[in-house]
């Protein structure tokens, strides 16, 4: 509010002429007292008048600075994130190579002859050893990396995988046996011609997808666990039955270690298991091994 200088000289000339007019009568000094009193009465009113315009301009100059300030820090805030380099997303998924030794609980095929048969055991796969090899490849899926909630720092990962595992190599199957014998020889292969006795790979396939519990999010070291996860596995020769298919589990615990960025390096050992054999064959055993993966 802005008070007229004209108006204010009009008013206090108002006062006067009422001042005058309303006592015709009283002395002069009485009326220059009363007419003095009634300018300071003005002259008070405008200067708290003043005062308050004074700290209604103040209050709007303060405020109007505040506004300007945060309109620069905001500005500031925007630039500084403009001019930030762009951060990489943390990659947790890991394609994975790897290889080791597996020892099965029981030997695939028994090439011992039936008593009074002349016929082996196993027509298909002669006896093996416990001991294999394996190698294949595995993709680490991150789901999360709080356990859904439930624990700070511990991922949840899906493992997806597939393996080789080779029992033995060249080893003679039942039928070449029967064959010998039923040639007059004593079933080593003495009465079959050199190059005509048929020989076998025994080995297995594995197909397994998992859930994976990860400890230690954002740490080089990783240690981790499959609490359950499931097991196809698919055996050459087949058994006896021609079946060559079973379903079973697998248990691990392992660990890696990211030695550069990106690039990382495993152990683990796993128990398969299966609650049936296929037809007569065992593919329960562990795997001990190793891998190498490398972050996506």
């Amino acid at each position: 509010m802005k008070l007229n200088k004209t108006q204010t000289a009009l008013s206090v000339a108002a006062v006067l002429a009422v001042g005058a007019l309303t006592a015709p009568t009283a002395s002069a000094d009485a009326r220059v007292e009363a007419l003095e009193a009634q300018v300071n009465q003005m002259s008070q009113m405008l200067q708290e008048m003043q005062g308050e315009l004074n700290r209604v301009r103040d209050a709007a100059s303060r405020s109007a600075s505040e506004n300007t300030a945060k309109v620069m820090e905001l500005d500031e805030w925007a630039a500084s994130v403009k001019s930030a380099p762009a951060t990489a997303a943390p990659k947790d998924h890991t394609f994975a190579v790897r290889g080791g030794w597996a020892r099965f609980n029981q030997t695939r095929g028994n090439s011992a002859l039936v008593a009074g048969t002349g016929l082996s055991e196993d027509l298909l796969t002669s006896g093996t050893d416990q001991d294999a090899f394996y190698y294949g490849g595995a993709i680490d899926f991150n789901v999360n990396n709080d356990l859904f909630g439930l624990m700070d720092h511990t991922s949840f990962n899906l493992e997806l995988g597939i393996e080789y595992t080779e029992i033995a190599s060249e080893k003679r199957n039942g039928l070449g046996i029967v064959a010998d014998l039923a040639a007059g020889g004593d079933g080593t292969g003495s009465a079959i011609p050199l190059g005509t006795q048929q020989s076998v790979t025994v080995n297995m396939l594995r197909i397994s997808a998992a859930p994976k519990i990860k400890f230690m999010h954002d740490s080089k070291f990783r240690p981790w666990l499959i609490p359950v996860g499931l097991d196809m596995n698919i055996i050459s020769p087949p058994s006896d039955a021609i079946t060559v298919l079973n379903t079973g589990m697998q248990f691990g615990i392992g660990a890696d270690y990211e030695i550069f960025d990106g690039i990382v390096v495993g152990a683990d050992t796993r128990y398969h298991h299966t609650f049936d054999d296929m037809d007569g064959v065992q593919t329960d055993g562990f795997t001990l091994g190793g891998s190498v993966g490398f972050k996506f």
